[in-house]
């Protein structure tokens, strides 16, 4: 398990490939608001638990591990977000805050149950996902019901 800075960084990779193809610590930096020698320091960190490919001055690219990890980091991050905000009611401040931090205190099988839990309060269950965060599911098909 990585820590929650790093999780940060994790996420940001991911969704810096999505955006622009190729990533570097430049990028990185600039999309975090830190240092290239902090972002540097975390994408080593990041390499050396094998989430990561990157050599001095190159491009940084997600192993496998890397890209499943950011995405499941992503998903249980929206479905507590969605949890708190729609089901709740919890302000869009307080719940943007809380995901980030209950997301990652709780299972894989409690997000799960909570996903679940989501489809049926907000009657989603047309959308046929039955969401698994184990398993690559669209992680917007809730946010896409409304």
């Amino acid at each position: 398990m990585i820590s929650k800075a790093l999780e940060d960084y994790l996420k940001v990779i991911y969704i810096l490939k999505k955006q622009n193809g190729e990533i570097r610590i430049t990028d990185i930096a600039s999309k975090m608001n830190c240092s290239k020698a902090s972002a540097n320091k975390a994408v080593k960190n990041l390499k050396e638990s094998a989430l990561v490919n990157y050599e001095t001055y190159g491009k940084i690219e997600l192993t496998k591990d890397g890209e499943d990890l950011a995405k499941k980091i992503l998903e249980a991050y929206d479905i507590m977000y969605v949890f708190l905000k729609d089901v709740i009611g919890i302000s869009d401040e307080l719940a943007t805050i809380d995901a980030e931090n209950i997301k990652s205190s709780v299972s894989d099988e409690t997000l799960n149950e909570i996903a679940r839990y989501i489809h049926k309060a907000l009657d989603l269950n047309e959308l046929n996902c039955n969401y698994n965060l184990n398993d690559e599911r669209c992680r917007t098909c809730i946010r896409k019901s409304f």
